[in-house]
């Protein structure tokens, strides 16, 4: 098999996402078959070839896309054939070992085996196994597995759901969740995400592309099969808290994950979480109200100015006269002279109020005004309105009414109040993903040296097990005190590395380090202290043993426990340290340049850069716009702020100048690596009255040190030809410079680490 080197062009997530030609390879299989017919069917406006086997393809065009139907050794072949004629993307509906090996050996990135296949329903594509067209809409669902992916899309269409992507990942074996979840967080048409998880491969790019997608649009995951694994629950628990720190909402039956998903995609954010019910009917608002209780909700407690611009609809029903003594429920209709849809308007109008539960039950007349008025008044609302329509007979129909005007709608009000508890754990898992703490926490001073004495005398007297005194003297120099009653732990997970563990009276709660203070706080509240611990030390005790967990790697488990003796434990020898599944904010390279006239603040962004980064945009010229971005653009898309300002630091970074003045950024330098060949590709941009000082050659020195030590061979680029300044400034650091081969217009500049590096 050839190898990648001596291939041509690179994968583009373009080509698999949107394609403008498409091979079915095997396409006299069943499964060629089934692709091909559906490929047709879906009104796919590119080109469309088929064929026994690659190569019997025409020579041209050479596809963009290639579906592969075939099993075993067959599929080797497809890929150096198809991989010799500069096809990067292919979809393997079949069986075949290693199909990660064999990206690696072409550089033809695959999903599969074993794929579902794809669905684009916006440009026609439907390169699956499916047995139903998928309607067009807002919902993304990646899943490895076929059947899920096929339950999922036979339950859409009579729900009045549409798909942006459909992606069945199949065995996962090379493009995983972390590849589509980076396509899905720019694609604008996409609204919701559904994750089925199986596999992870790599926890921190998984979390890092999770977070950036969580940063705009919903994202729900479900993990079949995690109790049939682990029964404890400590996995699925671990999987959740994981998944919390990225934004990611978490739930445990498919009915949650389809509800979830509809919920969130049509529901606006909460301002809040305090619900407020407006209902035509009290006893199936009352019921609501239990459930809301129930799932640890708040009832919204009305102001004085709301509760007079309600009315009489506060004053109790004859029948129930103690409704009035309840705090949040509005009872709207004939009696009151306020409509449903006018006092839902007015609960959603209150800044004390989160999000408006409207509980519907049927009335002899005037039910039609009535819907189309609830729908106009959830359009409006700035907060989310959720209906429960009750009743089949006339309930179906206003149901349908509604989901077609884009109203979350639900049969039942205890459905209803769980379509809200998932947006309030949407919204805590957001703030959650918010946090970016540091390596190190600048309100902890540790003796790092000493703790790292104490364990290495373990290690040198042939011990995994730290003896009394060198557990004290570790824990003493971060000065972990853990109160009476509190058991606090670090264990390894199989997937995501060191994980905390707090004990409550709530019950046992998981988190992944770094903590900051924030974060350490939420998981105390979340693990529920027994009475009589205050919160605070607790607290500090988590920041601390964070810290101790990542200044330490070569920990393996810790156990603190008072009045019991710690038990710390190292890793057997010759095991790696599992790095951090999610990646800390390198404080540790920020830096400052004197420039030519004034001095900058250099350091690497972070997702609160975002306001800045759009400011820096709005003053770029229209010539520097197109030279960075390729074509003329009058401002950055919120996705678009979100990919930029929102990275990893591990596969990628963006070092950022700052004027510390005014806190202006004034130019950014970005390094994307692409770990299958070693190389990584940059992008650079200085905003005028910041250029001639040398600011570009310094920011650029930034990124190939930050590349050396990740191994990055080669660093390369696209500019435009015209783009005189930059090229010189390649030609100074050593770049090579090539015309592309398909664009006249555009200069290919590679570098290789080492090389500019002996050029300082």
């Amino acid at each position: 098999m050839a190898p990648h080197a001596s291939l041509l062009g690179r994968f583009r997530a373009e080509k698999l996402f949107h394609p403008a030609s498409v091979a079915v390879i095997g396409a006299a299989s069943p499964h060629g078959r089934l692709v091909l017919a559906n490929l047709r069917a879906g009104g796919f406006g590119g080109t469309i070839l088929a064929a026994a086997d690659a190569t019997a393809l025409p020579p041209l065009p050479v596809p963009d896309l290639a579906l592969i139907c075939q099993d075993g050794e067959a599929v080797a072949a497809s890929f150096t054939t198809l991989a010799r004629r500069g096809t990067r993307a292919a979809i393997v509906f079949g069986m075949a070992e290693d199909v990660g090996a064999l990206a690696r050996q072409t550089g033809l990135r695959a999903l599969g085996p074993g794929s579902f296949g794809l669905v684009v329903p916006s440009i026609g594509l439907d390169a699956s196994r499916g047995h139903l067209p998928a309607p067009p809409g807002r919902l993304a669902l990646v899943s490895q597995s076929a059947s899920m992916c096929r339950a999922v899309l036979d339950w859409a269409g009579p729900n009045g759901v549409g798909f942006s992507h459909i992606v069945g990942l199949g065995g996962n074996g090379d493009l995983g969740f972390a590849a589509v979840l980076d396509w899905l967080s720019r694609d604008s048409g996409t609204g919701a995400i559904l994750l089925d998880l199986r596999r992870i491969k790599d926890a921190r790019r998984f979390l890092s592309a999770a977070r950036a997608a969580a940063r705009l649009r919903p994202v729900v995951a479900i993990r079949p099969g995690g109790r049939l694994l682990d029964p404890s629950g400590t996995q699925d628990a671990v999987l959740e808290s994981a998944l919390h720190r990225s934004g990611v909402l978490t739930v445990t039956r498919l009915t949650d994950m389809l509800a979830a998903a509809e919920t969130l995609t049509r529901a606006r954010r909460l301002r809040g979480e305090a619900l407020a019910i407006a209902t035509n009917a009290v006893g199936p608002a009352w019921l609501a109200a239990d459930a809301a209780l129930r799932e640890g909700l708040q009832l919204a407690t009305l102001a004085p100015d709301t509760r007079a611009a309600l009315g009489p609809a506060l004053a109790a029903p004859v029948h129930r006269p103690d409704a009035r003594a309840v705090a949040g429920i509005v009872h709207a209709g004939a009696a009151s002279g306020l409509s449903l849809a006018d006092a839902a308007a007015r609960l959603a109008a209150a800044p004390e109020v989160g999000g408006v539960l409207v509980v519907h039950a049927p009335v002899p007349t005037g039910e039609a005004d009535d819907i189309a008025a609830l729908a106009a008044a959830v359009r409006a609302a700035p907060v989310p309105i959720l209906v429960a329509a009750l009743g089949e007979s006339s309930g179906a129909a206003q149901r349908a009414t509604l989901a077609a005007s884009g109203v979350p709608v639900f049969l039942m009000p205890e459905d209803a109040v769980r379509g809200f508890a998932h947006l309030a754990r949407d919204r805590r898992s957001r703030a959650a993903a918010g946090e970016l703490p540091p390596s190190a926490v600048l309100e902890i001073a540790p003796d790092r040296a000493a703790a790292a004495a104490a364990c290495a005398a373990a290690r040198a007297a042939g011990r995994e097990m730290l003896d009394a005194g060198e557990a004290r003297a570790a824990l003493g120099a971060y000065a972990i005190a853990v109160p009476d009653g509190v058991n606090l732990a670090v264990m390894q997970d199989a997937v995501f590395g060191p994980v905390l563990v707090l004990g409550g009276a709530g019950g046992t709660v998981f988190d992944l380090p770094p903590l900051n203070p924030a974060l350490s706080a939420a998981m105390v509240a979340r693990a529920g202290l027994p009475p009589g611990i205050p919160a605070a030390p607790v607290a500090d005790a988590l920041l601390r043993l964070s810290q101790f967990v990542v200044d330490l790697p070569d920990l393996a488990t810790v156990e603190l426990a008072w009045p019991a003796p710690p038990r710390l434990r190292l890793r057997p020898p010759g095991m790696a340290a599992s790095r951090l599944a999610i990646a800390p904010y390198p404080a540790e390279l920020t830096g400052t340049f004197r420039g030519a006239r004034e001095s900058f603040l250099i350091r690497p962004i972070r997702p609160e850069d975002a306001a800045a980064h759009a400011a820096l945009f709005a003053r770029l010229p229209p010539q520097d716009v197109r030279f960075r971005f390729f074509s003329a653009m009058r401002a950055l898309s919120d996705e678009q702020i979100v990919r930029l300002t929102q990275v990893d630091y591990d596969r990628e970074i963006a070092f950022i100048a700052i004027r510390p003045a005014r806190q202006e950024t004034v130019g950014v330098a970005r390094l994307v690596q692409d770990a299958a060949d070693g190389t990584a590709e940059f992008a650079i941009v200085v905003q005028p009255d910041a250029k001639g000082q040398g600011l570009a050659t310094h920011l650029m020195r930034r990124l190939f040190g930050w590349a050396a030590a990740r191994g990055v061979v080669e660093i390369v680029g696209q500019v435009l030809a015209d783009n005189a300044p930059m090229l010189a400034l390649m030609r100074r650091l050593g770049f090579t410079l090539h015309r592309a081969p398909d664009d006249e217009t555009v200069v290919e500049v590679r570098c290789t680490v080492a090389a500019e590096r002996g050029a300082k």
